[in-house]
């Protein structure tokens, strides 16, 4: 009798699920719903052989991961071409209906959150994997099965694939901002970073108490006619598919329907950053295909950053773990984009004195890309007689000492190596996700540990784990955040070089050239002994990186923190993540001439390496192949008599197929 009433609890609370989170139309009260859901928790603790991975008790979260596995998508997520404008939308429309006079066109909301990929096989949910590099995701069916609206069976036999977006919606977003706030922890940014940052908890239960939802808007694989007909068919098996989709018939209609959700989308119940308009009919799809990165058939237009005018109030300066001075405008706070802002970058002397900025002024503000405030011009005529230029500070608020400004660079510099900012920011860049993606340790932690005296170098950090009661004593860090922060420092040991050496924080080194320098070298010791001619002679590394990046190592403090790491046995070497299956490229030098008509240069480059050549910009004895467009000039010449194999764009296509 328990065992039927279990069955029947589930279809039950399914159904409630499915209303509530999918039609947002309950058809029963909260308590009843509890009720109801505290039974079925009972009754499976009392049957343990009635355990099944799609009971809704499998939403509440219940795992906790060391780590993320990485996994590779069977077919790529690709991203999508954007517009800013609705000319460029018309362009990327006309290039369609010269093929197809007769198109129909599908209109959804660019959803602001985490692209995600759903596997089903056999009807049940067996994995949830993020976008990651398009190639390689991160295996999140943990923290994913815990959205309520996500059905964990669906009545379809064999394998189901389907891609959509994971976000939080802004009551959630502002309930944890409030919680977060008022625990003394640092806010989010923005829905997207809220959600990013909870689909990567390692505990599920932590997911699962952030409120977040999903819609769906791509199946790879569905047999049915159109794209609209593909996402009905997963609507009715439960799927969350937003209703706000479109049909047009042409570009001027899906014009009309952009600019009246323009109208509205602040008044959404989650952030919308543009429109994504895709060809209805899968088999002009197909015939339409894709570039090397983004599909021909789909293009995501952007909605225009808004503006908004209001008075300077103050003009401060912060520094960065370079020691570089910005300048930044504190406002009074106005709304943009769905946010309120009251700060935005001004970011170095000229460009206050260009745009002649004072305190005081009346200003036009905007968020460039709908995510960064920022100053677009002074209204002069509404200044006021007392304001006068900004001049620039001599010396550092933060620690007091001379700064300085480079020969050729606009920006200023703390010349301090001890100052605290700089101190403080080189530690959480080291940290950060970008670099040895230490979770738990952000700016305001470090700021924290530093001014406790429990961080003063980057080395520091991988001695925290020894100083477990030091960091308990400070107020609301608790022992599952120690144990998490401890887990997340030692995980960051093991990430290939390229991670380290962007972490390390030189001067014109970025995450891409980090990756440059460390295929090349292999490993940290190859760097750190290379001379500026051979760093200047790398791809994508000049000649003034080079030489930072000689001083950064021949300097004794760098010398000491890069042994001292080693002693703490963080890995020193590059470990390639590429596919290991040979292709006809493979370590075969190759040069790209003339005008492509399917890539841009640079994403016939990235597609070349990732199948294992090496691209050069010259051609030589030693280049294997030489691949062409139209007008490809002295470098197809060259190669034609040195015997070198040229292919035509098209030969190239053939080879990757």
């Amino acid at each position: 009798m328990e065992k039927e009433r279990i069955l029947e609890l589930r279809k039950l609370i399914d159904r409630y699920n499915y209303e509530y989170h999918v039609l947002d139309k309950p058809t029963i009260p909260d308590a009843e719903y509890d009720a109801l859901f505290d039974e079925l928790l009972k009754l499976e603790e009392k049957h343990p052989e009635m355990d099944d991975p799609a009971s809704p008790t499998k939403h509440v979260g219940y795992e906790v991961q060391s780590v993320f596995n990485k996994v590779r998508h069977d077919r790529p997520l690709l991203s999508l071409g954007d517009v800013f404008s609705y000319d460029e939308l018309r362009a990327w429309a006309q290039k369609i209906t010269d093929v197809y006079p007769e198109v129909e066109f599908i209109v959804e909301y660019k959803i602001d959150g985490l692209a995600m990929c759903l596997v089903y096989e056999d009807g049940l949910l067996r994995l949830a994997a993020t976008r990651g590099d398009g190639t390689v995701g991160e295996d999140v069916t943990a923290n994913v099965k815990t959205i309520h609206s996500i059905p964990l069976h669906i009545p379809v036999s064999g394998r189901y694939d389907i891609r959509g977006e994971v976000y939080m919606p802004k009551k959630s977003f502002e309930k944890l901002n409030a919680e977060r706030l008022a625990n003394g922890e640092e806010e989010f940014a923005n829905p997207r970073n809220a959600a990013a940052g909870s689909i990567r908890q390692l505990d599920s239960k932590i997911a699962a108490s952030r409120g977040l939802n999903a819609f769906w808007y791509h199946i790879p694989d569905d047999e049915e006619a159109t794209h609209y007909d593909s996402l009905m068919k997963a609507k009715s098996y439960g799927f969350r598919v937003n209703d706000t989709l479109k049909k047009c018939s042409s570009i001027e209609e899906v014009i009309e329907h952009i600019e009246a959700t323009a109208a509205i989308r602040h008044d959404l119940p989650y952030e919308i950053d543009g429109m994504v308009i895709k060809v209805n009919s899968y088999a002009q799809q197909r015939e339409l295909g894709f570039t090397s990165r983004i599909p021909r058939w789909a293009i995501a237009y952007k909605f225009p950053a808004e503006e908004a005018r209001t008075v300077v109030e103050d003009i401060f300066i912060t520094v960065g773990r370079t020691g570089k001075c910005t300048p930044n405008a504190r406002f009074k706070p106005v709304k943009l984009a769905g946010t309120t802002v009251g700060f935005a970058t001004l970011h170095n002397e000229d460009f206050i004195h260009d745009k002649d900025i004072r305190i005081g002024d009346t200003v036009f503000v905007r968020k460039a890309g709908d995510i960064i405030p920022e100053v677009i011009r002074s209204v002069k005529e509404e200044r006021g007689e007392n304001t006068v230029p900004y001049i620039f500070p001599s010396v550092c608020p933060v620690c007091g000492s001379h700064i300085s400004r480079y020969e050729g660079e606009a920006a200023h510099y703390c010349v301090n190596s001890d100052c605290p900012a700089k101190v403080v920011a080189s530690i959480a860049h080291f940290a950060s996700r970008n670099a040895m993606d230490i979770d738990g340790l952000g700016e305001k932690k470090v700021e924290s540990f530093y001014n406790n005296g429990l961080l003063k170098c980057v080395e520091d950090i991988y001695d925290l784990k020894d100083k477990k009661d030091e960091i308990l004593s400070i107020e609301k860090f608790g022992l599952k955040s120690f144990n998490n922060l401890v887990a997340a420092i030692e995980n960051s040991k093991t990430n290939s070089l390229e991670r380290l050496i962007n972490g390390l924080g030189i001067r014109q080194v970025g995450e891409k050239a980090a990756k440059v320098l460390a295929e090349h070298f292999l490993d940290m010791d190859s760097l750190s002994a290379a001379g500026e001619e051979e760093l200047s002679s790398i791809r994508d590394i000049g000649a003034v990186t080079a030489q930072t990046i000689r001083e950064f190592f021949e300097d004794d403090n760098n010398k000491r923190m890069i042994e001292s790491l080693k002693e703490h046995g963080l890995n020193m070497e590059y470990r390639n993540t590429r596919t290991a299956a040979e292709t006809p490229f493979s370590q075969k030098r190759v040069v790209l001439t003339g005008s492509l008509q399917s890539y841009t240069r640079q994403e016939a480059t990235a597609l070349l390496e990732d199948l294992g050549a090496i691209v050069s910009s010259s051609v030589s004895g030693n280049t294997d192949f030489v691949i062409y467009g139209a007008d490809p000039g002295s470098k197809y010449n060259k190669a034609r008599d040195l015997g070198v194999t040229c292919l035509s764009e098209d030969e190239f296509r053939d080879m990757l197929k």
